[in-house]
């Protein structure tokens, strides 16, 4: 008796609080949880923030880890010898010299001297164009591509060129392969970490956001709850309307990212036949979005609209076991 007398109290206090100044009562809306709302919109505002923020990050390591696979295997076919200029020898004999030794050596495919013009072209972008570099003892490197299928002996051609060449130093670019693959790997580990970040704050936010509906609705919850209202159909009703709010603000980052990287690709062709464009397009490639990129950003999205619905499912079915 206790337990219908609370109900219909609820239910009266409910009725009251839906009539108006002329004693007409206010239907409410079909849906437990208002469409549009003031804190919908923030919270799709919100959503798309961080859906941005973490399709710009797992978009950013992606291409950052393309870029370093691709100077790895770059890196790893070929090899350097530099020839330092030495008192009293011929600096150019001693390139022709040391180019003969390196075509005669075992898995070496091909051998490319540079001429002292074109040493000299790869310290413009360090040292400028304008700067007059004929009275510098700039070292003459010849590039040496190696055969996949044919193991070479650097340490062998090492001591060759020791033994006819002086000042001659083979570079196989070890140290930078290594240096490389720690930097990708710091730079994909910091991107998770951010990414990890970004996912909490939304979580957070779609949290606050379904307590406040819920806040909002709480007389007709703790209605349809006492009689006989299942919690997966209240909580359905949470669920489907964050996981449109998740969709739409998910939709609107993802789109915005792909923006952001296409202006991006349109800069980096605007500004590669300079120097500094050059550099940029080395080190982080050419801003393409390729498929990998594309999946991604749609799986975020795809993602977050999914775990904005479950948040708000699983929030509401504590607060309604709390209930009972």
């Amino acid at each position: 008796m206790s337990i219908f007398s609370g109900l219909l109290g609820r239910t009266r206090s409910l009725r009251l609080s839906r009539l108006g100044q002329d004693g007409t009562e206010i239907r409410p809306d079909k849906a437990l949880v208002p469409a549009a709302s003031i804190a919908g919109r923030a919270l799709v505002t919100v959503v798309a923030i961080m859906t941005f923020l973490a399709s710009l990050t797992a978009g950013g390591a992606i291409m950052i880890a393309d870029a370093s696979r691709g100077w790895q295997d770059q890196v790893a076919h070929e090899m350097t010898i530099q020839i330092r200029p030495t008192g009293g020898r011929d600096i150019e004999a001693d390139a022709d010299k040391a180019a003969q030794i390196a075509r005669k050596t075992s898995g070496v495919a091909a051998v490319r001297p540079y001429t002292k013009v074109q040493s000299e072209a790869l310290l413009e972008p360090w040292l400028g164009s304008n700067l007059d570099l004929s009275e510098l003892p700039v070292p003459r490197l010849i590039v040496v591509a190696l055969d996949p299928e044919t193991r070479l002996d650097a340490a062998a051609l090492q001591r060759r060129l020791a033994e006819a060449v002086p000042g001659a130093t083979v570079d196989d670019h070890r140290l930078w392969i290594e240096r490389l693959a720690i930097m990708a790997k710091t730079v994909v580990l910091a991107a998770a970490v951010i990414f990890a970040l970004v996912l909490t704050a939304m979580f957070l936010a779609v949290a606050f956001a379904t307590r406040g509906a819920m806040a909002g609705n709480r007389e007709i919850i703790e209605i349809l709850h006492f009689v006989g209202a299942a919690d997966d159909y209240i909580s359905r009703q949470f669920q489907r309307h964050f996981f449109r709010l998740g969709l739409r603000g998910g939709a609107l980052g993802g789109g915005a990212a792909i923006v952001a990287f296409f202006a991006a690709s349109t800069l980096s062709n605007w500004l590669r036949a300079t120097p500094s464009g050059d550099q940029v397009d080395v080190m982080f490639g050419d801003f393409a979005l390729g498929p990998n990129v594309y999946g991604a950003i749609i799986l975020i999205a795809a993602c977050i609209a999914l775990v904005t619905g479950f948040v708000s499912r699983v929030i509401v079915f504590r607060h309604l076991r709390d209930l009972t």
